[in-house]
């Protein structure tokens, strides 16, 4: 299977995709400014304490408090808690985190009000990212986590991955690691660990204990809430929990993205330093790439599948439903359970696609075409675990019921990705009336004789539908040229399949857009 990771880097977001065989499975958008991310750990303050739910709502400077459940507390908050009063209470002395005393392990069924208290700091780390109208969901299970290890401050255990299958990996990864953990830290070792040297594990090892170390020193330096810790960009923690070997190309339209890119592949896979590649076209990379057309293909409520059947979405507050449609697959000459059963797999394949590309989390109901006969019912549900199991996010898969549906549960830690299909038509807002076609190209003139003789712009882009842009660049003479020596400037045309039919706009060679 060919991998390929895609990250476009504009002004104010970030987008990356992931493509399996040239077929995008993954997308995540980023804003550049987007705090509260899985992963960041916070000095936060308590602001309310809600004995009935045993939980607190906690201050850690976003518009609506993050929650955090007693059960998220950690086994080892007592210790945490101390810890913290002392950094506090110690602003202008160091303290060693390896002497630090241990407290027990709080009651596992105790109550909120034993622990915390209004207005008392604690540190916490964000587990699911504001989702709708909630806050951040924290634990003060404080963990950071590197490629082939995660480190767990005040605890002292060594876990293992259960997907390394050799008991005997298994054991001498857990020896190794219980030899060189440090005093009050523990480690989980992750599956991408199973045979690598211990001095790589000893590097990373102590890599993340630096990284904790800088962070609990930082929680001197200010008052709550603040960010302590933060959890590396987006494209370097997809890279980190997904690169392997089998990856083809990684894509970058940005220079320094290229270059953080370039020295992280380098420093876990210097063999594959060179995959990584700097996009420097003059199309947006996610047309060079047909991305564009991919997501406003698979986005929406309908999604078409090859054999003429197709998936209705529906997206509710409770859950998510899909229902299976047959389509023009009814029409088949072949006899009905097996014209079901064709139809129930290939759905099951994109099903497992639509999951990861959305980031679908929460209760899914899919809704199959009923089929009589066991054996294919139970080749169904085989077939779907199979699928599922390229997933990372945790899941679990029931068989069908009766009425032929299926549940998926799937855990949702960041908020569902959205990407409209249905558009707004940028020349009739929505009234259903637009000024003549054959007025665009006038239209056109009119805006690069402002940014000609008005804004001194001599050479900038234009951007459009592919079809406009064809228009305006067909031909020997075409009206681009004419453009050019009438204006004395350089117009340099773009075509987006992002953009729809009459929908234009201009920028500079920087690639800033220009207000018109």
């Amino acid at each position: 299977m060919e991998k390929e990771l895609v990250i476009d880097v504009s002004s104010s977001e970030i987008t990356i995709a992931l493509l399996e065989d040239k077929r995008l499975v993954e997308l995540r958008k980023e804003k550049s400014n987007l705090q509260f991310a899985v992963g960041d750990i916070y000095l936060g303050r308590v602001k309310k304490v809600m004995p009935g739910l045993n939980a607190a709502f906690i201050d850690v400077g976003y518009e609506k408090d993050a929650f955090l459940h007693y059960l998220d507390l950690g086994p080892q908050f007592s210790s945490l808690s101390k810890f913290l009063h002392q950094l506090l209470q110690k602003k202008n002395k160091s303290i060693s985190f390896g002497r630090v005393k241990r407290e027990p392990d709080i009651d596992k069924d105790g109550k909120i009000t034993d622990v915390l208290k209004p207005g008392q700091p604690l540190l916490v780390q964000v587990a699911k990212e504001p989702i709708s109208t909630k806050g951040p969901r924290l634990t003060s299970e404080i963990s950071i986590a590197g490629r082939n290890l995660v480190l767990i401050p005040f605890s002292d255990k060594v876990s293992v991955s259960q997907k390394i299958e050799s008991n005997v990996e298994r054991a001498r990864l857990k020896n190794l690691l219980m030899s060189i953990r440090p005093k009050n830290y523990g480690v989980i070792v992750r599956t991408v660990a199973e045979n690598k040297k211990v001095a790589e594990l000893d590097q990373e090892l102590r890599g993340l204990v630096r990284k904790w170390e800088y962070g609990f020193q930082a929680v001197k330096e200010g008052n709550p809430p603040r960010l302590v810790i933060s959890e590396m960009n987006r494209a370097s923690a997809l890279l980190r929990d997904i690169f392997n070997t089998s990856f083809n190309r990684i894509w970058v339209n940005d220079e320094g993205v290229y270059q953080e890119t370039r020295e992280y592949i380098a420093s876990i896979s210097p063999d594959q330093e060179k995959i990584v590649k700097l996009y420097k076209g003059g199309q947006p990379i996610f047309d060079y790439l047909n991305l564009n057309k991919q997501i406003k293909s698979s986005f929406g409520k309908t999604v078409s599948l090859k054999d003429g059947s197709y998936l209705i979405i529906e997206h509710t507050e409770a859950l998510h439903v899909i229902d299976v449609n047959s389509g023009n697959r009814s029409k088949s000459f072949k006899d009905q359970e097996t014209n079901a059963l064709e139809v129930n797999l290939a759905a099951a394949e994109e099903i497992a696609r639509q999951l990861r590309l959305r980031d679908m989390g929460g209760i899914i109901v899919v809704d199959f075409i009923d089929m009589h006969s066991n054996e294919h019912k139970q080749k169904l549900f085989d077939r779907m675990r199979e699928i599922m199991e390229s997933d990372r996010t945790k899941h679990n898969i029931l068989p069908l019921s009766k009425f032929g549906l299926m549940q998926i549960t799937r855990q949702r830690v960041r908020p569902e990705m959205h990407i409209l299909t249905e558009e707004t038509c940028p020349s009739c807002k929505g009234t259903g009336k637009i000024s003549s076609s054959a007025l665009l190209e006038d239209e056109l003139k009119i805006h690069i004789r402002t940014l000609v003789e008005e804004k001194k712009i001599k050479k900038f882009i234009l951007r459009l539908h592919p079809y406009i842009a064809a228009y305006l660049t067909h031909g020997f003479r075409s009206i681009r040229k004419k453009w050019n020596r009438e204006f004395g400037c350089r117009i340099i045309i773009e075509s987006s399949y992002a953009y729809s039919f009459m929908e234009y706009h201009f920028f500079l060679p920087s690639g800033e857009e220009i207000e018109l």
